[in-house]
């Protein structure tokens, strides 16, 4: 039954923080929304993927627009260097829908109903209220919520309050995240249209790419795209003021068969972030009246392409949660038992596939179909991956 006159605070107005304040007003939730940002996040570019099946999903309930511009694909193509030139290793269906991170958000944002986002307010402090409950703490004073939702990423002030203390875990390599306009593809048809069928992964010695269309964003053509790539490596010692750019142009110049390095090491960035990669899981998803979401409640490594998606599968496992249960605490508690497990499910399989993908990276040139398909499963360990499904 809908939670009629229940009061939801939700720390963080990005992809998390706007799904589950979707999912509070859908459960008839009075919803309030701190955002510790003053602008929008539109402008923000990078790219994600999700499952076609989750996004049919969150279409049909009203949790994005159908409007809202996606790039969907059918087959993941492993790529190795030849002599100079790309050579196809695999190919594997898996079909997924390409997103523009700042289109996902406008969509989600855009959807939070009656929610009240307070722009620029950053939260100082959460807490437990006295007479039961939770308190929000900003500079302009305290309110009291029912429940405290807290999708403040992966630094999270929120979850402080449920596992003092817990830290990411450092893996020991990067990733550099970017988009190249389509025109660092002019005079490379055949890359051109493979990305138009497919998601790419480029193995190279120590680490390897991935590349996929996005929609180019905010104020493009529905119809425009942008290349988006996540580059994985072992950065070099005291890399740390070293600019990002230079270092993937120097990988793509040293490793990229000759193609793929003109695209990448002499075509424009759009954008370009380096993060070193890390992983965490909370050992609660909630603890009433707090709930943790999104990177708050756990960071998987990049390979698993599930930041996003946990936090959509989070909000909408909350939504259900708030609809079945006769009180915010029995609501609280079926979301833990679920969100809980599955958070700590894709931390062990990031692991896995960092290790595998990066950390003792195989010889790609020696790799063919039979070998990518064994390397893995045996990588997967039983493990399901929408990614990876075919």
């Amino acid at each position: 039954m809908p939670m009629t006159g229940l009061r939801m605070g939700v720390v963080g107005g990005s992809i998390a923080g706007c799904a589950t304040a979707i999912a509070g007003t859908r459960s008839g939730a009075d919803v309030t929304v701190y955002e510790r940002s003053g602008g929008e996040l539109r402008d923000r570019g990078l790219g994600i993927v999700i499952p076609p099946a989750l996004h049919t999903r969150l279409v049909g309930l009203g949790y994005l627009d159908a409007s809202m511009p996606t790039a969907p694909v059918a087959s993941h193509v492993w790529l190795a260097r030849g002599l100079r030139t790309a050579r196809e290793i695999a190919r594997q269906p898996s079909p997924v829908t390409p997103c523009n991170w700042g289109l996902l958000w406008q969509s989600l944002r855009a959807n939070t109903g009656k929610a009240r986002h307070h722009r620029g307010r950053p939260v100082t402090a959460v807490g437990r209220a006295p007479g039961g409950g939770a308190l929000i703490r900003t500079a302009e004073g305290e309110e009291a919520y029912d429940i405290v939702v807290g999708a403040d990423g992966h630094r999270s002030l929120t979850r402080q309050s449920l596992a003092p203390g817990l830290e990411p875990t450092a893996a020991g390599y990067a990733v550099w995240r970017g988009t190249i306009p389509m025109s660092a593809l002019t005079g490379h048809p055949r890359q051109r249209e493979l990305l138009r069928e497919a998601w790419v992964t480029l193995g190279f010695p120590g680490g390897h790419g991935i590349f996929y269309l996005i929609p180019a964003g905010a104020d493009a053509d529905p119809a425009e795209r942008l290349l988006a790539y996540a580059v994985y490596a072992t950065a070099p010692a005291g890399d740390e003021g070293r600019e990002s750019a230079a270092y993937v142009r120097e990988i793509a110049d040293e490793h990229f068969p000759d193609e793929w390095a003109d695209i990448v090491a002499r075509g424009e960035h759009v954008s370009l972030v380096r993060h070193p990669v890390t992983d965490l899981h909370a050992p609660r998803a909630a603890d009433p009246p707090f709930l943790l979401a999104g990177d708050a409640a756990g960071i998987t490594r990049p390979h698993t392409a599930s930041g996003a998606v946990k936090a959509l599968e989070d909000a909408l496992c909350l939504e259900a949660a708030l609809r079945d249960s006769a009180s915010p605490g029995e609501a609280l508690r079926r979301y833990e038992a679920e969100r809980t497990a599955e958070g700590a499910r894709l931390v062990e399989l990031g692991r896995r596939l960092g290790v595998a993908q990066v950390e003792r990276a195989p010889d790609w040139g020696t790799m063919g179909q039979s070998e990518i398909d064994s390397w893995f499963r045996a990588a997967l360990a039983g493990t399901a991956s929408y990614l990876y499904e075919g």
